[in-house]
């Protein structure tokens, strides 16, 4: 028998919940809900560090976001594509865990990866659906199950946002998680080729961008989503 899981997070890379929406995933399991990321690829082709350097970094990180699952899929990092295999691989864990809430990569970002991830997990939240395909995990069968909610984070390329989530309780946290991928990011010691996340000024974008939509909802730090599709709602007040 596998968890519930409230809010479950796809990353095409591991890392790119954390430079996103790691304040999110904190602020939902600290109002006592259940929170998982899925990795597709092990962030091999990254320019620094390794294919071990990151599951051990994955592995600080998770422990500092108190997830209760994380799964890696091992997907090929700059390779996989949209086909059956790899749909099906996200049908399994979708159905797994039964996610309430599903958070995607981004639909159009620098990395092409951030795109595919996007519309392969898409794909496969509608597939998760279809009774009439069927999913075998050992000698159980893993019903159908479609998420409710799904939204998708803001990555390297600016995209307006639909929602605004105050993290400033959190922001401590969620940078402490950040680094825990320390291969990738800025070291002056570090002998390795330089990236666009490893310059000094990265991080000051990341808090840059943070202030920014914090101050569309008169918070110190927040981080934004965008709506796969319209959000319904019982009364005009639910919305702050």
């Amino acid at each position: 028998m596998y968890p519930k899981i409230n809010v479950l997070a796809f990353a095409a890379h591991p890392d790119d919940v954390e430079i996103s929406v790691s304040g999110i995933m904190l602020k939902h399991k600290a109002a006592g809900l259940s929170t998982g990321i899925i990795d597709l690829t092990g962030g091999e082709l990254g320019t620094r560090g390794s294919k071990e350097i990151r599951a051990g970094e994955s592995a600080k990180a998770t422990a500092i976001l108190q997830l209760d699952i994380r799964e890696n899929l091992g997907f090929r990092d700059g390779f996989f594509e949209q086909n059956e295999e790899s749909l099906m691989a996200v049908v399994k864990v979708i159905r797994k865990y039964r996610p309430d809430i599903v958070l995607l990569n981004a639909e159009s970002d620098r990395h092409p990866d951030h795109g595919r991830a996007h519309e392969l997990v898409k794909r496969a939240c509608f597939l998760s659906g279809l009774e009439k395909i069927k999913v075998e995990d050992g000698k159980s069968t893993l019903g159908a199950w479609k998420p409710p909610t799904m939204y998708s984070y803001i990555q390297d390329y600016y995209l307006e946002p639909d929602l605004v989530i105050d993290v400033t309780a959190f922001w401590k946290q969620r940078m402490e998680s950040l680094m825990a991928y320390s291969s990738q990011f800025y070291n002056p010691d570090s002998n390795e080729t330089a990236t666009p996340i490893s310059s000094e000024e990265f991080i000051g974008n990341l808090e840059g961008r943070s202030h920014q939509f914090g101050r569309l909802i008169n918070c110190r730090h927040a981080e934004g989503l965008r709506t796969l599709r319209p959000i319904g709602v019982n009364l005009l007040g639910d919305l702050s």
